[in-house]
């Protein structure tokens, strides 16, 4: 995200703080510039134009200003108002980076990761991942972790993994969260504990993450780490369902089809697994149509056309909310 200055004239009001912000920036003052760019980028006080903040900014990021310099970097990978180039982008990441911006450092490094405007580099990508990471930049941590867990740029360390992972997760990021959850699940890094999985599970699923409500779900469902509980699956699974996780779906159809947790209903079982099948391939379309062949099996004509209903309902919804969501984006 484009940074934002504080305007140096904040206490005038309208015109003359707008024309004393360009006076300081025309005389070679590089907050004034940062802020006048900032003015432009947002169309505060002038007419929105990307090409004017690019402008400002470059004369501020020219004198050392991070912010501009991040900025501008940002302005080159997205193309707005110049092309886009990711080779500019790293130029100008790299010099706010060397004076320390722990988000730069990260977005740098994930240039690096990605190989966008640099050749792709393990090591170079974990370099700026620590920077930042030791600056307790939640985003670096997690990506950190997850280097060290599968061993790129770094020798394989569980236990360094979940160390990062750990202080993500302690300042609440909910990715990092459920990546902690599954090592104590898992036993990666530190001795298999299911409660301690369970933990970061429900911290991470109250954050709406839908792997994390899966993982939950499932825990209930046999009774590790919380007592065993189909309701609460149900709650968990459904949450993640409605998301369009396929596995989900699925379990909660099952749990529908032999009435655990909830009323049997063949009709809303039909819907969460045809939903799920419609969203899978290989083995699991495979097993997900089996199973929705013998749900057929045991319902009448009426129920299964109840059950498609309400499958095209839910997709009809779904599209509509992700639909008004691309629009909310693009005002």
């Amino acid at each position: 995200m484009v940074l934002a200055g504080v305007v140096a004239g904040l206490a005038c009001q309208g015109e003359t703080a707008l024309e004393g912000l360009t006076t300081r920036a025309e005389q070679g003052d590089a907050q004034a510039q940062f802020n006048l760019g900032v003015r432009y980028n947002n169309g505060e006080g002038v007419p929105q134009d990307d090409a004017e903040a690019i402008k400002w900014w470059r004369l501020a990021a020219e004198q050392g200003h991070a912010s501009a310099q991040y900025n501008l970097g940002f302005m080159y990978k997205k193309g707005e108002g110049v092309p886009q180039d990711y080779t500019e982008a790293v130029k100008w990441w790299r010099l706010a980076a060397e004076q320390g911006l722990a988000d730069v450092q990260f977005d740098l490094g994930l240039m690096y990761n990605n190989g966008r405007g640099v050749p792709q580099d393990d090591a170079e990508a974990v370099k700026w991942f620590r920077l930042a990471a030791e600056q307790g930049y939640a985003h670096a941590q997690n990506w950190l972790g997850r280097k060290y867990r599968i061993g790129e740029g770094v020798p394989q360390d569980g236990a360094e993994a979940v160390k990062w992972y750990r202080m993500a997760a302690e300042q609440g990021d909910s990715a990092t969260q459920y990546r902690l959850g599954l090592m104590y699940s898992q036993g990666e890094g530190v001795p298999q504990d299911y409660l301690e999985a369970a933990k970061w599970y429900r911290k991470a699923a109250e954050q709406g993450i839908w792997e994390a409500q899966f993982n939950l779900g499932f825990m209930y469902s046999q009774g590790e780490g919380v007592p065993q509980d189909d309701a609460e699956a149900v709650k968990w699974y459904r949450l993640a369902a409605e998301q369009g996780y396929a596995p989900a779906q699925y379990n909660l159809g099952l749990l529908y089809f032999h009435g655990e947790g909830v009323p049997q209903d063949y009709a809303v079982a039909h819907k969460w697994v045809n939903l799920a099948a419609s969203r899978s391939q290989g083995e699991d379309l495979e097993s997900f149509a089996k199973t929705r062949v013998a749900l057929v099996e045991r319902m009448t004509p009426a129920q299964v056309a109840e059950a498609q209903r309400l499958a095209r309902e839910w997709k009809q919804k779904t599209w509509d909310e992700l639909k008004q969501g691309l629009e909310t984006e693009s005002r």
